[in-house]
């Protein structure tokens, strides 16, 4: 008997990749395709789709390997599950950018065979995604991974002691779901300014202009300054603060072995988005000895990344998440640990990028993982 194989995905701008992956998972049986309705597709990536769900139901249904295709009839991050479950397929293709916890624990449950693809062009085809064929058109500005000492950079933090918080600004291979960590809203204010990309300026100076744009005078609540300085300021950076909303100095590492170094060991897994009613300030422990072991990792990884020691490196980055958590037990929950736990074997160290609860599990690992997403930094560019 045929088996039944199931995708899932946006399928926006159909292009090659998304038929040679159509091409692959079709190899395995009778390929069914699950398609994120426009609704979905807003919630999670803040932004309508180029085509309509019917347009993009009307174009994977004309592939000769879709067997069939639907518009999936839930919502969020697992929109899936209910066609799912219905289908019963004898197995799940995800790419690596799509694989996630939640759905290797639904497909344990419902014992379905769970199958991560890398994404490959077919033969003398270049490689493709919806986010690099949006770039000539729409939004290129970076993201950023808040990498150690993060938290500090607020005043109510660096009161108790100061330190160096780090950023990596990354290029926007992927387009990073909303509320997962990525400083989205921030980006997002950075697009009402400089819709497309970002100006040719001082990345310092772009940094200080989001910072003060994003946050206007009476702002109850005030972004920290390291979300826009990790998305205008390219490479490694870090920034010291002491008491202030801004810091007091920066360092960068533009060296491309190093960065290259992070890319072969730093690799992403998406859990789910943070949920609205996430209050991290609710139960807090800071003091100088907390403030003071966060600023204390930070110091380290630094310098263990200019050593490219990953042993020491680890260490560091474990540390710095385990004092954020200290002072901010809300960033976990139990589904957290879970997702946490399935990587502990495979990983040297981990951390939720931004303020936890769900979003984004940063890894870091000897070898690359076959279950997460690599990153890729933004190098120091024509920048004045």
């Amino acid at each position: 008997m045929v088996k039944k194989v199931f995708v899932s995905g946006c399928f926006d701008m159909l292009y090659s990749g998304h038929v040679a992956f159509f091409k692959e998972a079709s190899q395995f049986g009778d390929l069914y395709v699950g398609i994120g309705s426009d609704s979905t597709i807003r919630s999670l990536k803040g932004r309508d789709t180029i085509n309509s769900e019917q347009e993009r139901l009307y174009m994977v249904k004309s592939i000769k390997y879709v067997k069939n295709a639907f518009i999936n009839s839930g919502s969020g991050i697992m929109d899936f599950e209910i066609n799912l479950r219905e289908l019963k397929p004898d197995i799940f293709v995800v790419n690596e950018d799509g694989f996630s916890p939640m759905k290797e624990e639904l497909c344990d449950e419902l014992n379905i065979e769970l199958k991560i693809l890398n994404r490959t062009p077919d033969i003398g085809l270049p490689p493709r995604s919806t986010t690099s064929i949006r770039s000539s058109d729409n939004c290129m500005l970076p993201y950023r991974i808040d990498l150690a000492g993060t938290w500090i950079d607020q005043p109510y933090v660096s009161k108790y002691h100061p330190g160096w918080a780090i950023t990596l600004s990354l290029e926007p291979i992927i387009e990073y779901n909303e509320r997962c960590g990525m400083a989205t809203s921030t980006r997002n204010a950075a697009k009402k300014i400089w819709p497309y990309h970002l100006p040719m300026d001082n990345p310092e100076k772009l940094a200080e202009i989001l910072f003060k744009f994003e946050n206007i005078p009476g702002s109850k609540m005030i972004s920290g300054a390291q979300d826009a300085i990790g998305i205008c300021m390219p490479g490694l950076v870090r920034h010291y603060y002491n008491n202030n909303y801004w810091p007091e100095k920066f360092e960068s590492i533009h060296d491309d072995s190093i960065l290259t170094w992070l890319e072969d060991h730093l690799s992403m897994v998406l859990l789910w988005p943070r949920e609205d009613d996430l209050d991290l300030l609710k139960e807090t422990f800071l003091d100088r000895t907390n403030v003071a072991s966060l600023a204390s990792a930070s110091d380290r990884a630094w310098e263990a990344i200019k050593g490219k020691d990953i042993n020491k490196f680890a260490s560091a980055f474990l540390d710095s998440f385990n004092a954020q958590t200290k002072m901010f037990p809300a960033m976990l929950n139990n589904k957290v640990h879970s997702a946490i736990d399935k990587y502990k074997s495979t990983s040297l160290a981990w951390k939720l990028a931004g303020a936890g609860g769900g979003g984004y599990l940063i890894l870091v690992s000897e070898k690359p993982l076959n279950d997460a997403m690599k990153i890729k930094i933004r190098r120091k560019g024509m920048e004045f």
